[in-house]
């Protein structure tokens, strides 16, 4: 049996700020927002052009993120650009847009051509080539 993934679901502060940013540097289409008013959950499907979501959510009763360098759980988000260029591009536009570049553009020891930056409320993500 072959499976796809559907979505990712993420947990965020400021639901309109992180569809704001992902709309705007990763060209998604959001659906209408959900609101559920008896359990305060608000939601976006961001649709990416390959067919992949992202989910994100929000809601009153959310608990703090896990402390530490290295937390147990998802990571990142990958988004692959199709070349080194496309990868120096995307990283520059998002760097003078002012989000934190971690790291690279570089190529990896196992051999991806990669930045690594932050989304607005500090989620990695990653531009492979």
């Amino acid at each position: 049996m072959r499976m796809k993934l559907d979505h990712i679901a993420l947990y965020v502060e400021d639901l309109e700020k992180m569809k704001d940013f992902y709309t705007c540097f990763f060209d998604a289409v959001p659906n209408q927002r959900y609101h559920n008013p008896k359990t305060g959950l608000q939601t976006y499907f961001l649709s990416f052009s390959d067919g992949s979501r992202l989910e994100i959510m929000q809601r009153p009763d959310t608990s703090p993120r896990a402390s530490g360098e290295h937390p147990m759980g998802y990571v990142h988000i990958a988004f692959k650009l199709g070349s080194p260029e496309k990868v120096d591009l995307r990283t520059k536009i998002l760097r003078e847009a002012g989000y934190p570049l971690l790291n690279g553009p570089r190529t990896t020891g196992d051999g991806y051509y990669e930045s690594v930056l932050t989304d607005p409320e500090g989620n990695l993500i990653e531009l492979v080539a």
